[in-house]
C-alpha cells in the first residue's frame, strides 16, 4: 500500500502571536535575507494575505510575488509587511568577543 504524502504549510501551525515570534526569531537568526522575506510571506499568508494586503496599501499578487521563494521585496515592502503583520524591526550593537593573540 502506497504512502499518501501531504505538503507541509507551516503558515498552518502559526495560530498564535508567540508562534509567529518564534517563527520569525529563527529566520532572523539565520541571516538569509531571502529565508527572511520567505518567511515573512509565510506569516502573511497565515495572518491572512487580503488583510496585509488592504493594510500595507499593496495588492495581494505583489505580496505573493515579493515575498515567493524567488521574491525579492524592497525594504519599503518589507516593513510595511512587518509592521502590518506587529513585527518591529529594531537593531541592537553585537557584543564583540575579545582576539587573543
Amino acid at each position: 500500500m502506497a504512502e499518501k504524502l501531504t505538503i507541509f504549510d507551516p503558515a498552518e501551525g502559526l495560530t498564535s502571536d508567540e508562534a509567529i515570534a518564534a517563527f520569525m526569531v529563527e529566520a532572523f537568526a539565520s541571516e538569509d535575507a531571502s529565508y527572511i522575506a520567505h518567511a515573512l510571506g509565510v506569516v502573511a499568508r497565515a495572518k491572512g494575505m487580503t488583510q496585509i494586503a488592504n493594510e500595507t496599501g499593496l495588492s495581494r499578487e505583489q505580496l505573493y510575488r515579493s515575498f515567493s521563494e524567488n521574491g525579492n521585496p524592497t525594504l519599503k515592502t518589507t516593513i510595511a509587511v512587518m509592521k502590518a503583520l506587529g513585527i518591529e524591526l529594531t537593531a541592537k550593537a553585537q557584543s564583540h568577543q575579545p582576539t587573543l593573540g
